[in-house]
């Protein structure tokens, strides 16, 4: 990663996310290639998937819903919109080519070149990432297609925010948020609770009582924040101490301005006396 570098400064740190801290964005082709790889065995095993329409839409809608709960997990709606797409494409391929009483093979065939394409993709994903400590900020670099650039001075970060899951404790590596007093690394927890009533005998009753909370919480993409990066205990201890450096040193500096300040002045009264 090619960086102009200020005067005096120094890089003491280039990491790239642990290989394992991906792995819900490797879930992304592994689930939908074992239901392929499922429907694949279906289709020898049961004879009611030999209608091809009742069989295609049966692993159109397996892509629909894995897509949906990726999309509300990580926040991202493209994904969902991606695996319409490749949907898409298949049953135009199997309408241009007139393909249809091959469904049993072209399907999983299709399936599975399609996703384990994915895990390139992915593991490409990952390695786009650069994150750069040097001792005046922080650089964080992410992306393929757009290429999403952070630089932050240390003395502008008012927090870190750091979370470790249970591979991240094994293995060692976690996420490090840098939280700005303008709020630029949290993101917002929502729950609702509802409960609902209905009696049906000669008279109808129907009661609904709901509420909702909000919890400000660490969070960032993968490209704003350092991901999974290792050792994590080693990386952490060093960001807080190059924090507490860079705002400590202003504020003593200054001090010693004025102190200076104060020592020419008596030095100028004593030799006008």
């Amino acid at each position: 990663m090619n960086i102009k570098l200020f005067e005096g400064e120094k890089i003491l740190h280039e990491l790239v996310p642990h290989p394992l801290s991906f792995m819900e964005y490797h879930a992304l082709w592994l689930a939908p290639l074992i239901w392929g790889l499922f429907l694949a065995w279906a289709y020898v095993k049961y004879s009611i998937f030999g209608n091809p329409y009742v069989s295609i839409a049966l692993w159109i809608a397996g892509l629909a819903i894995a897509g949906i709960i990726a999309s509300l997990l990580l926040i991202r709606w493209r994904i969902f919109i991606t695996y319409m797409i490749i949907a898409g494409i298949a049953v135009l391929i199997m309408w241009k080519f007139d393909a249809w009483n091959s469904f049993k093979l072209l399907i999983p065939a299709y399936n599975t070149i399609v996703f384990i394409f994915g895990a390139f993709v992915t593991e490409i994903y990952r390695k786009s990432h650069r994150y750069i400590i040097t001792n005046y900020r922080l650089i964080l670099r992410g992306g393929m297609l757009i290429r999403k650039k952070r630089s932050l001075r240390y003395e502008k970060i008012s927090d870190l925010g750091g979370e470790q899951g249970l591979l991240g404790r094994i293995f060692g590596f976690g996420n490090i948020i840098p939280i700005t007093s303008s709020g630029f690394g949290l993101g917002e927890d929502e729950s609702f609770a509802a409960l609902g009533m209905e009696t049906k005998k000669r008279f109808g009753f129907f009661g609904f009582a709901g509420g909702g909370k909000s919890v400000d919480v660490p969070r960032a993409r993968s490209y704003y924040e350092l991901h999974g990066v290792h050792p994590y205990r080693e990386i952490m201890d060093l960001l807080e101490e190059l924090i507490h450096e860079n705002n400590i040193v202003p504020y003593q500096r200054r001090q010693i301005e004025l102190q200076r300040k104060m020592v020419d002045l008596l030095d100028k009264k004593k030799d006008g006396k």
